[in-house]
């Protein structure tokens, strides 16, 4: 499958999915809203899609995990810079400690996995860009909606440009000669529906409760999470790894830890 049918499919799928539970709630949107939510739909639930997709076709899902993992830092300076965004000095130290792990998992994977082409990590760093805009975007100006609401008019914002690309890369002319493709729409479908629609909700409701810092934090669990899958399924594991995950939940644990 294509990387172009698989992002517009991923968002085609969550899209739909949201309209059965969040279309209604749509209707009470105003004009600002859907302003902001345009732009949020755009930099995390249209473009990011496609960028991983492409990225994943050189770089394994792991390193892109690790890559991904820039989000709490990128957050905390767009909120800086953009939002007037104040964060305590522990938060501060948090974000750094948790991106110094992520390094340590970098370098580690990067002796583990020689043959990967790096410079496919800017598709993810520009995705990691735009999630950071998407969640200041949503505490700023979008907090007074559910989380529902939010995920679902961000989608709806993707949904036909989503569907206008699938549609021009040739899916619906490949699908019925393609066996391996109907096999491949059902775990598309599953990581639409979980990893996409739902994880994307409940994201939006910890924006909502916490700070900024704190939600993209969470972001530095994945790789972490990514490395334990791998060992799982029989991938390698070195000390370097193991001690990158240990300073990653530090990090994460001062940025949530009160006085």
């Amino acid at each position: 499958m294509k990387p172009l049918q698989v992002g517009g499919l991923r968002i085609v799928f969550a899209s739909l999915f949201l309209f059965l539970f969040g279309l209604k709630s749509m209707r009470s949107l105003t004009l600002s809203d859907w302003k902001w939510l345009g732009m949020a739909g755009l930099l995390s639930s249209f473009f990011p899609p496609f960028l991983f997709a492409v990225a994943q076709t050189e770089l394994d899902s792991g390193i892109t995990a690790i890559f991904n993992s820039t989000v709490p830092l990128m957050t905390t300076l767009v909120g800086i810079v953009l939002f007037g965004l104040v964060i305590t000095k522990k938060q501060t130290v948090g974000v750094f400690v948790g991106l110094f792990g992520t390094v340590a998992l970098i370098v580690a994977g990067m002796e583990l996995t020689t043959d990967q082409n790096y410079w496919y990590s800017l598709l993810i760093l520009i995705s990691a860009l735009g999630y950071a805009l998407n969640i200041n975007i949503i505490k700023a100006k979008l907090s007074h909606l559910s989380p529902l609401t939010v995920t679902t008019g961000s989608f709806g914002v993707a949904f036909l440009p989503a569907l206008g690309l699938v549609a021009y890369s040739g899916f619906f002319n490949e699908i019925g000669d393609s066996p391996k493709m109907l096999t491949a729409l059902w775990y598309l479908l599953a990581l639409a529906i979980l990893g996409t629609a739902i994880a994307n909700v409940f994201f939006n409701n910890l924006i909502k409760v916490s700070s900024p810092v704190f939600a993209a934090s969470v972001t530095y669990l994945i790789p972490l999470v990514a490395i334990l899958w791998g060992v799982w399924d029989g991938e390698l594991i070195n000390v370097y790894q193991l001690m990158g995950g240990l300073i990653i939940l530090l990090g994460v644990w001062l940025v949530n830890k009160k006085k």
